[in-house]
């Protein structure tokens, strides 16, 4: 009876073996793909960033490449929404400028008015 449970023991882990390679070449896959498109990403990022900058003759594009060109469009996109809020903030100044010099013009006029 011991004999026949250290067999099954060893038949199941045999099958708990083979699901394991299985697995493990299963997830090898997986990580060949998610290195595939992770290039592929690099490569697109870098195209849409600057096309002279995607390889030259074929070259790679590196990782560092890719994540400086991200920093200074995000920089760039920062600095232009700074720059879009500075211009609206004196736009709605000027608006409120405008606004008090016109109120100011009739109150002129009427003054004038009531003069003659």
């Amino acid at each position: 009876q011991a004999e026949e449970e250290l067999k099954e023991a060893c038949a199941r882990q045999a099958l708990q073996l083979q699901e394991m390679g299985r697995r493990e070449r299963l997830l090898t896959a997986d990580v060949g793909r998610a290195k595939e498109q992770l290039e592929s990403f690099k490569t697109q990022v870098m195209r849409v960033c600057s096309p002279a900058a995607a390889g030259i003759a074929g070259k790679a594009v590196t990782e560092q490449q890719v994540i400086e060109k991200v920093r200074q469009i995000s920089d760039e996109n920062q600095q232009s929404h700074e720059r879009e809020k500075r211009l609206q903030e004196e736009l709605s100044s000027r608006l409120s400028k405008e606004k008090e010099v016109s109120a100011n013009i009739e109150v002129f006029k009427k003054s004038l008015q009531e003069l003659q």
